[in-house]
């Protein structure tokens, strides 16, 4: 243990929540003024936040469990969609789906063909009937031996089901990005500025090739067990790579030029008070955080503290998960 988690965990309120750590108040450097990323995450802005509890690591297979087990809740992937929520987030005029393709499925990734392009991403993506957290590939698929994993195919309704039974919430982005920083200032990882190297893994990404060769040098060819790779300087796991994580915030591409720009410096921004994404206008999306397996230099490098995107609610996919957040007055 650092002398700044030491410190850290000292002047953290008590008893400490179960699983959980301290973030403390401050004002955060948000985002990025770096000329090589996305144009969502600039430009970088100031924001207050009040310090609370996160949970250390994703929440796993065997934690989305006990909550199934005590509610008897049913995932959006184990749920057929209606033709409504299907069509209310495409572009009038676009022709409805056949009927039988409202099935209870969800997004897998596959291995692309040989010689797909990074331009050809429908390749490696499959709506896959009966792929849901239990069976992560599709219905032959299962989770057993993977309790420590992280919990895939949740929808940001499953996640946010899941924050509620637990007592606890999502994070807003700020929460989320001030956590992943680890104390670090202005530092492009949640490990300071050093790019991960194949042979020095630091996260759970992609390692060759993408998208059609992953040399699996870090172990993992989907997600890998919590706690595997080192923590971040609050102590927390996985805040780069594994899976992308759902926070509450609904997701805008022009945020962070709305903050930068405000008279004073927010307080605990809970972003817009609706969606808007100019690639996808009828899309609701809300916004996700930290990248995953799927995350390679030369494709997205969402693995930076300050990449995000954004997703339907009711998305599901192979690689994407969640952690919770619980206030210090709760």
């Amino acid at each position: 243990m650092t002398i700044f988690l030491a410190l850290l965990i000292a002047a953290a309120p008590s008893p400490a929540p179960e699983g959980m750590l301290w973030i403390p108040a401050g004002e955060y450097t948000l985002g990025t003024n770096a000329d090589d990323v996305w144009p969502n995450e600039r430009p970088e802005y100031r924001a207050k936040v009040d310090g609370f509890w996160m949970d250390e690591h994703e929440v796993t297979n065997a934690e989305f469990r006990k909550f199934v087990e005590a509610t008897g809740y049913k995932t959006t992937a184990e749920r057929p969609p209606t033709m409504e929520e299907i069509m209310a987030q495409v572009p009038p005029g676009t022709p409805p789906p056949p009927e039988e393709a409202l099935v209870a499925a969800s997004m897998v990734f596959v291995s692309p063909p040989p010689g797909t392009t990074q331009e050809e991403w429908r390749n490696w993506w499959a709506w896959v009937e009966g792929a849901d957290w239990q069976h992560p590939e599709g219905p032959e698929s299962s989770i057993e031996g993977k309790d420590d994993h992280p919990v895939v195919h949740v929808s940001f309704f499953d996640a946010q089901a899941y924050a509620e039974w637990a007592g606890k919430r999502l994070p807003t982005e700020a929460e989320w990005e001030a956590a992943a920083r680890g104390g670090l200032k202005e530092k492009r990882f949640p490990w300071g500025d050093e790019t991960p190297k194949d042979a020095e893994p630091r996260a759970n990404i992609w390692q060759g090739v993408f998208p059609g060769m992953n040399t699996e040098t870090d172990g993992y060819f989907r997600t890998a067990p919590v706690e595997k790779f080192a923590a971040n300087g609050y102590g927390l796991y996985d805040m780069a790579g594994n899976v992308w994580e759902w926070c509450s915030d609904w997701y805008r591409a022009d945020t962070h030029e709305t903050l930068a720009k405000a008279e004073t410096t927010p307080e605990n921004p809970k972003g817009p008070d609706k969606s808007f994404d100019p690639d996808e206008p009828y899309a609701q999306k809300h916004v996700i955080k930290g990248g995953s397996f799927l995350c390679h230099v030369s494709y997205c490098e969402s693995y930076r503290s300050s990449a995000r995107r954004g997703q339907t609610p009711d998305t599901s996919m192979s690689h994407l998960g969640f952690r919770c957040v619980k206030d210090a007055k709760e």
